[in-house]
């Protein structure tokens, strides 16, 4: 079985991307997605034995992946990688930023290297990546980026790190689309709300005890799968959304809408999509 992708079977033919976090969770299925849509996917992350598990599914399933071990937040390091991919494949064509990382915690208890960590991860990396791949090579031959970021459009109370981190990052794709949009560049942005992914599985104490609750705060009455954000990451790649450059899709079944005053019916109607064949439920969910 194959990724059963809505787009054509050939859309990314040729093309070369990069998929940083591309050892697990959102990072994995995009990469496998990609993959199964013509794409050479470089999977980029510190864990050498991640990546080279994800490279070895895509080429079981046929398709063409190469992993590069790299501390996003090191300068140095996103120099020599993005380098070393134009070195041995001469272009690379889209970029999708989706490294990042957090931990819950209230506000007043977050040190300062807690929070530097936190938005050199979530915010930093991103900035580097995106720069090398535009000074190396974009400048001249265009492409697109794509950045997750995330819900934080009502602050992220017990993430605050990655609360600030995100929305600099939403600010940053502006700022990037329009100074780059003269050679061809394209830049946006993806806003998951949750996700029945990997990383849920990383939370203990009380923030895994909320997991299971939050689909009561969603008006679809549900969480996302990995290919509902996926799906739209391949869209803004494509040749599809050629004239869509600065702007954040929200993947959050209307979470973010509203005042909380309204009360939350009872959903009917809504069906996941789920076309990734290797997605596994969070363990945290599968009793749900």
């Amino acid at each position: 079985m194959t990724y059963q992708s809505i787009f054509h079977s050939e859309l990314f033919d040729g093309k070369n991307i990069i998929v940083t976090g591309g050892g697990s969770g959102i990072g994995r299925c995009t990469a496998h997605e990609l993959s199964s849509l013509g794409a050479t996917v470089f999977l980029i992350g510190r864990s050498k034995e991640k990546l080279r598990t994800v490279q070895e599914e895509i080429r079981q399933d046929g398709g063409h992946a190469y992993y590069k071990t790299c501390d996003i937040r090191d300068e140095d390091q996103v120099k020599i990688t993005v380098k070393s991919i134009l070195e041995d494949h001469q272009h690379i064509d889209g970029l999708v930023n989706n490294a990042g990382g957090q931990y819950p915690s209230p506000l007043a208890s977050i040190n300062q290297k807690g929070f530097e960590t936190v938005v050199r991860t979530n915010l930093v990396g991103g900035f580097l990546f995106s720069r090398e791949v535009y000074n190396q090579h974009m400048n001249k031959h265009g492409g697109s980026i794509v950045n997750i970021t995330a819900d934080n459009w009502g602050g992220m109370p017990g993430m605050a790190h990655s609360g600030a981190a995100r929305a600099g990052m939403e600010n940053l794709t502006k700022t990037a689309a329009y100074e780059w949009g003269c050679c061809g560049v394209r830049v946006n942005a993806v806003a998951p709300g949750w996700v029945a992914s990997s990383g849920m599985d990383t939370y203990e104490g009380a923030a895994k005890a909320m997991i299971p609750l939050l689909k009561e705060k969603v008006p679809l009455k549900r969480l996302a799968t990995e290919s509902e954000i996926s799906s739209v990451i391949c869209f803004l790649l494509s040749d599809g959304a050629n004239f869509i450059s600065g702007d954040t899709i929200r993947v959050d079944g209307a979470a973010s809408q509203g005042s909380g005053v309204w009360p939350l019916q009872k959903a009917k109607n809504s069906h996941s999509y789920n076309g990734f064949h290797r997605a596994v439920v969070p363990k945290i969910l599968q009793d749900d």
